[in-house]
């Protein structure tokens, strides 16, 4: 049995900072605002990320939802890294502020909001993460 694994490939040449992502089929890229040298061809690093997050909590409150029957009709995720990026640290904190459209009642837009925190990017970014690098 393969093992289950998400993987991408970024490449970064001459380009400055616009790097090229591949993952699953799909293409995209990242680079730097222009003011401090990129390109701003696409989002940057913690852009990604933040889309990452907001995009797997949407997810996994539309298939609740639809497997609960609940009358979710949008959900709309605003993000924000309350740190910039080079002032990281293990008190980094991610804000997420969420709206959900639809005949909800109060139960049910609280049982949402629990289930948001239940999406997988979630889950790796509030537990220890480990990186191996090597280099070939």
């Amino acid at each position: 049995m393969a093992e289950n694994k998400v993987t991408a490939i970024t490449e970064l040449d001459q380009s400055h900072y616009r790097t090229k992502v591949y993952a699953g089929g799909h293409f995209i890229y990242a680079d730097e605002p222009e003011d401090i040298g990129g390109t701003d061809e696409g989002m940057t690093p913690a852009a990604l990320l933040l889309a990452s997050l907001g995009s797997c909590t949407a997810i996994t409150l539309r298939m609740y939802a639809d497997r609960k029957g609940i009358a979710l009709e949008a959900v709309k995720i605003h993000l924000a890294i309350e740190n910039k990026e080079e002032e990281l640290s293990k008190d980094t904190r991610i804000s997420m502020k969420m709206e959900f459209e639809g005949d909800l009642s109060t139960a049910q837009r609280q049982r949402l909001l629990e289930i948001a925190d239940k999406c997988p990017i979630h889950k790796i970014l509030t537990n220890p993460i480990a990186i191996e690098t090597v280099v070939e």
